[in-house]
């Protein structure tokens, strides 16, 4: 009698089960497992590249989990994994522009609020950090002297015979390498194609 019993149940449950992989909710939670969760690796890597602070990942990943469900509840994206990745993306815009508010209750005066306002907006924080990965990526391309010479040069500050005494090369050589890599860096983040020598 309890085998019976537990037979009829296990067949309720499977029937109840079969009932619930067809409801909406059954299919949302599938498609997520399917095409969300196994995006994890990127949506981290995507999120320690944007966001300092490596203590908040877990959560940024939590709420960017969140709106991608909620989101889905309405309309299955197409295209999960740019919708996952724009999703962190304002997620982050969000929690720059959170974070940048000044209570006006803290502003001790108008030139405290001043320089809140003079802060650099979300948006734009995001672009210059993706500008600054292009740059990185743009330089590495570089043969080693050649990058070298650049980086001296532009960002350093250091003059064309500051730069060919601490490298042991003329002038002539300095102006060649900056020029050489000046305008093969142009090239790359204009997207042109560019013969750049790799030599050492």
């Amino acid at each position: 009698m309890v085998e019976k019993a537990d037979s009829h149940r296990g067949t309720a449950d499977r029937t109840q089960s079969d009932m619930t992989t067809d409801s909406p909710s059954a299919r949302l939670d599938a498609w997520f497992d399917r095409e969300i969760l196994p995006l994890e690796a990127l949506l981290m890597q995507y999120l320690e590249h944007n966001w300092r602070n490596r203590s908040d990942l877990p959560d940024l990943r939590q709420e960017a989990y969140v709106r991608v469900y909620q989101a889905a509840l309405s309309n299955i994206p197409e295209k999960p994994r740019q919708f996952l990745l724009a999703t962190a993306r304002n997620l982050l815009i969000d929690r720059v522009r959170h974070e940048q508010v000044v209570p006006i209750e803290s502003a001790a005066d108008l030139e405290t609020l001043g320089v809140a306002l003079d802060a650099p907006g979300p948006e734009r924080i995001v672009i210059a950090r993706d500008e600054l990965r292009r740059l990185q990526a743009a330089l590495d391309r570089l043969s080693p002297r050649c990058r070298e010479v650049v980086v001296l040069a532009r960002i350093e500050g250091f003059s064309r015979g500051q730069i060919a005494q601490r490298l042991g090369i003329s002038e002539v050589t300095v102006s060649s390498y900056l020029t050489q890599g000046i305008c093969a860096l142009a090239d790359i983040l204009h997207g042109e194609p560019s013969n750049i020598r790799r030599s050492t």
